[in-house]
């Protein structure tokens, strides 16, 4: 490992707190798991993302600076399960910022003690593999931000590899969106419910027992799907794997 921090922060995201909190438990089991303090700022709430996305600019800002000020006020590296709010605090709020000097300092600041939960196992603390141990076989969306948005490509699959027992097992256009996309999926359900068949089409001919990614709104939008077509297939975020599966 590189390095141990004594103290993180973990930035629960609103999808993982008030809908899938097993996500954000897993989280704090691996890192305390590791010997790392967790401590979850109380006052935090949405990135701003679903108003920064439909153009409400002004109600964007408004919780961005208390997310800002928030974060700020705390020590330590800032894990975030989401490659989709990880992108808009690490890189949207930059945009968000253009033209107010002092919450556009800050919000560089805060970028630089972001980030998302595989990057920071596999390229802050150098951790390839947890000891766990999961029989399945998996297939890995990997969602659009996380990916496009902050580069994160291979962090996930080396995690995954780590995984005793676990099959990893791709899939046709596995880097194609889901069809999700947040506000997306409001405004345009027609285009984002093929998008996602074509997704889940290939899945199920992949063999998969076990759906995972790093972001919840993805996971959320394909095991609809998938609860749909009355499929067998689990969804679960990698850190629930690799929570589950510790020895």
């Amino acid at each position: 490992m590189k390095q141990i921090p004594s103290k993180v922060q973990l930035f629960h995201t609103c999808i993982v707190n008030e809908v899938y909190p097993d996500v954000g438990l897993s989280v704090v089991s691996i890192l305390e798991h590791l010997g790392i303090e967790v401590e979850v700022p109380l006052e935090q709430t949405c990135c701003g993302q679903p108003a920064f996305n439909a153009g409400f600019h002004v109600d964007a800002r408004k919780v961005a600076r208390h997310t800002i000020d928030l974060l700020l006020s705390t020590e330590g590296p800032i894990i975030i399960p989401s490659g989709s709010c990880c992108d808009m605090i690490s890189h949207q709020y930059h945009l968000l910022f253009e033209g107010d000097k002092e919450y556009l300092d800050k919000s560089h600041e805060l970028s630089e003690r972001c980030y998302e939960f595989s990057r920071f196992l596999v390229d802050v603390m150098g951790i390839t593999n947890l000891g766990s141990r999961f029989k399945t076989k998996a297939a890995y969306h990997p969602s659009c931000h996380l990916m496009r948005g902050l580069g994160i490509k291979t962090q996930p699959k080396t995690l995954l590899a780590g995984v005793q027992d676990l099959e990893y097992v791709p899939f046709k256009d596995q880097e194609e969106c889901c069809g999700f996309g947040g506000m997306f999926s409001v405004k345009n359900p027609g285009i984002s419910t093929g998008m996602m068949e074509n997704k889940l089409k290939n899945i199920e001919a992949s063999g998969a027992e076990t759906l995972t990614s790093c972001d919840m709104g993805c996971l959320m939008h394909l095991e609809g799907g998938l609860q749909r077509h009355g499929s067998k297939i689990k969804v679960k975020h990698l850190a629930q794997i690799l929570a589950e599966g510790l020895p």
